[in-house]
């Protein structure tokens, strides 16, 4: 009996090693040269592996489809991961926001972790792209690549989404899905830049801040509010602290999207307030443009003035009450309006995919083809940053390997 695992990411490689674990014959099927090729990515190269939480928290982080994971995640939680981790040698450590990272802040232990494993249980990792899943009378027969034809009892599609199309994730598996009769929600960007409608951002380009605050506004109601780091762009806004806000944007075209970053969050108005009198104080006889060199990075003073109104020629001992009250919310409430998302291929994770209500929740096996399995980004379920996305692809894949491989005993 032979079980066939398309794609070598967290999903593919969890899936096919937990199969051969249960005694099936799996080959791996990976593009690329090398297997985790996108995990190497996650977390700015450290691999954000999971979140130190109970499920329910996970499922409170995934806005599309959080039901249909209640199987996987009940029978491999962040607490499996963890343990599963460490049981393979690597040291695990719990920062800001219980984001799990490797002690050694390295992405490729995991990845090394997991390719050992897979090895160590027998399964067979061929370099090759599959053209296409064999389906016959409603049933998994094998695959093909090139022009040779791989039989197969079982096959588990965990080739990811449309994101970062580099590492491998072009799309394919939702082509296998459809041509197995599958629906596919359209794949969109989640967890990627924003583009700004004005110019602010490109005055500002290269310019990255920590510990600020910043808060979505969705059709001027407040949707997400978090503090982290994040870049200007040529485009418009980047960094960790974007791209979770990203994914609660979700609506464009029709909705509208404004995001308002607080410059000092850690001073309340009146605390601010009273830094500016401090400093206004120091430079009173100086031009207002002279006057905020403590308080802000050189770059960000010209944007700063042109949105608080006040003539950057000004004197600062002129400077009114009022005027100030202006710059005290520029400070604290900085404006960028945003008109979308960056190109699908920038993103992190593609919001979309195989069609869950299709897929069996306990199972992860296809409603329409007996034998044809999916895992991780390729189903239409994506969760926030932190990492919950992993989470998704451990567990499924860890569901669709045992239900492969049960599935396989009892035929």
């Amino acid at each position: 009996m032979n079980i066939i695992v398309i794609g070598g990411g967290a999903a593919g490689l969890m899936a096919a090693g937990t199969a051969a674990e249960q005694g099936a014959n799996v080959t791996l099927f990976e593009t690329n040269e090398k297997v985790g090729r996108k995990l190497f990515i996650t977390g700015k190269g450290r691999c954000n592996v999971c979140n130190d939480c109970d499920a329910q928290e996970v499922l409170r982080n995934v806005p599309v489809n959080p039901r249909f994971l209640y199987s996987a995640l009940g029978a491999f939680s962040p607490a499996d991961v963890k343990a599963f981790f460490e049981e393979k040698g690597v040291a695990l450590k719990t920062e800001r926001g219980n984001r799990v990272f490797p002690v050694s802040d390295r992405a490729s232990d995991i990845i090394d972790a997991l390719f050992l494993w897979v090895k160590r249980t027998g399964v067979s990792i061929v370099h090759g792209t599959v053209s296409d899943v064999i389906i016959e009378n409603g049933r998994v027969t094998g695959v093909r690549v090139g022009k040779k034809t791989y039989p197969a009892d079982r096959v588990i599609v965990a080739t990811g989404g449309a994101s970062y199309p580099q590492t491998g994730s072009t799309g394919d598996g939702y082509r296998f899905a459809r041509e197995a009769g599958h629906t596919v929600v359209p794949a969109n960007p989640s967890l990627v830049p924003l583009v700004e409608s004005g110019e602010t951002c490109r005055s500002l380009m290269g310019l990255s801040l920590r510990n600020v605050q910043l808060t979505v506004f969705e059709n001027e109601k407040k949707i997400y509010t978090d503090f982290g780091e994040m870049l200007f762009t040529h485009f418009g806004l980047s960094g960790p602290l974007v791209l979770s806000a990203s994914a609660h944007m979700r609506h464009f075209g029709s909705k509208s999207y404004r995001v308002e970053i607080d410059l000092k969050p850690a001073l309340d108005e009146k605390t601010l307030d009273r830094r500016l009198l401090a400093d206004f104080d120091k430079h009173k006889n100086s031009d207002f443009i002279n006057a905020l060199g403590e308080l802000l990075p050189r770059k960000l003073i010209p944007a700063v003035i042109e949105k608080s109104g006040i003539d950057p020629r000004e004197k600062v001992n002129t400077i009114t009450k009022k005027q100030r009250a202006s710059l005290l919310r520029v400070l604290k409430c900085f404006p960028v309006e945003i008109s979308g998302k960056r190109p699908i291929a920038e993103a992190i994770v593609t919001t979309g995919g195989v069609s869950v209500r299709e897929v069996s929740p306990k199972t992860m096996e296809s409603k329409k083809c007996s034998g044809l399995y999916f895992a991780g980004e390729v189903l239409d379920v994506d969760a926030y940053t932190g990492g919950f996305n992993l989470q998704i692809a451990w567990s499924t894949g860890r569901l669709a390997g045992l239900s492969a491989a049960q599935e396989e005993e009892q035929a």
